[in-house]
């Protein structure tokens, strides 16, 4: 018998469409398909999730439906459908239709579902170019669904079902690491239905849950091991990517998803300034962070940067102007990536563990702490609030404290 996999339904509205859809592309491990809200508009296509059925079950739902749990599985899919569609309607007559708009208007998914509101989230980051952002959520979302094999509903979310998906992560022999990544995602996820009203403070299930905290990384070197890293022999065409761990270790410890971002600008004199983009794209207040461009830092961009010094041009000739947010965040984890993978065979030539490009921000604040540099109050693991007060005491300094604070830093041979 020929399977009827056509969409089960179709809606149009001026230039926006919308169908449910099995998508065909990733079988799940039990041999079902996602069936899916694929909404397009101006060519774009955008997908919500609703459940996994086989192919057999879906063809069924076109046809009389006289099995009770087909009956209410169709009636689940058509009632998500008007709802998406209502929705549809509304932003079309009281705005114009974006599809982050319809994200909105949909307001954390299309039933009691933690996917479908994952799903927003993942669309609402994209369309605002924090793509790193919703690869975290993403990777968080596959997860779960790789775990429960179904729709997550906030209703069926509580402590017990929090503890075991961890010890399902531990079997899978996952980090600390990743399993807090996950449930911190899932848990902000909770938290925006909690503000929806989608479910209650009574209901909430982390309050007797602690999520785990991570492994603790030692990543700062000692002077000693700092020097050594300087002065690791290698071969020319891989010392820029050495020497890029350098800049940052100089540059106060700029991330290279910020350094890779600098354009002349950013250059104000013996001064090079600058927003963070972490905090930028979370949201939070901009705070200007500054640093003086040590002999070191210039001799680097000498050697590597580009040579046409226009004010819009970037310093290190990675990215270009125009290119879309996923393109640039495709660059910066290639850089970033040769950066680690070349930092990691010195790590092991030199016996130093865990030498990545976040290393020279904790280097920078560990030594430059250990020299009694009085604006850093850093402590051993480099947590997120340390860091905020880092960027608070280095937006507070003149040139002349910079100057000074610079001076103590140990120079490269």
């Amino acid at each position: 018998m020929k399977l009827d996999l056509s969409p089960l339904e179709n809606f149009q509205l001026e230039k926006v469409s919308a169908s449910i859809i099995l998508d065909l592309r990733r079988p799940k491990a039990s041999g079902q398909f996602p069936v899916k809200y694929r909404v397009t508009f101006n060519r774009v296509q955008h997908y919500y999730p609703c459940m996994d059925l086989s192919e057999e079950e879906f063809s069924r739902l076109h046809g009389s439906v006289r099995d009770l749990l087909l009956v209410k599985t169709k009636k689940l899919i058509l009632d998500g459908f008007k709802r998406i569609t209502d929705a549809i309607e509304e932003v079309i007559q009281k705005e114009i239709f974006t599809l982050n708009g319809l994200a909105r208007r949909i307001n954390g998914g299309t039933s009691d579902s933690i996917l479908d509101t994952f799903e927003v989230k993942i669309t609402r980051l994209e369309e605002e170019g924090r793509i790193g952002s919703a690869v975290w959520y993403r990777c968080a979302k596959n997860s779960i669904e790789k775990y429960w094999k179904k729709d997550l509903k906030f209703s069926e979310l509580t402590t017990d079902w929090l503890k075991e998906y961890q010890k399902h992560l531990e079997k899978e022999k996952k980090k600390e690491t990743t399993i807090s990544i996950n449930l911190r995602a899932l848990r902000a996820i909770v938290n925006d239905g909690m503000r929806k009203g989608i479910i209650s403070q009574s209901q909430y299930p982390f309050r007797e849950y602690e999520i785990p905290t991570g492994e603790g990384r030692k990543l700062a070197l000692s002077v000693e091991q700092l020097f050594k890293v300087f002065d690791y022999p290698m071969m020319p065409q891989d010392e820029k990517w050495r020497d890029l761990w350098v800049f940052s270790f100089y540059c106060a410890g700029a991330n290279l998803n910020d350094i890779l971002r600098f354009k002349f600008l950013n250059i104000k004199g013996n001064v090079i300034e600058w927003y963070r983009q972490k905090t930028i794209k979370q949201g939070n207040k901009k705070r200007l962070l500054r640093a003086i461009i040590t002999p070191e830092m210039k001799d680097i961009i000498n050697r590597y940067g580009n040579t046409d010094h226009k004010p819009d041009n970037y310093i290190f000739p990675y990215l270009t102007n125009g290119l879309t947010p996923t393109r640039e965040r495709q660059v910066i984890q290639q850089v970033t990536h040769n950066v680690n993978n070349k930092m990691k065979k010195i790590g092991d030539a030199l016996g130093i563990e865990k030498l990545t490009s976040y290393a020279a921000r904790h280097s920078f604040a560990s030594i430059s702490r250990r020299l009694k540099v009085d604006l850093f109050d850093i402590s051993k693991s480099m947590g997120h609030a340390t860091l905020k007060t880092t960027e608070i005491y280095l937006d507070s300094l003149d040139n002349d404290e910079l100057s000074v604070n610079a001076a103590k830093l140990p120079r490269r041979k």
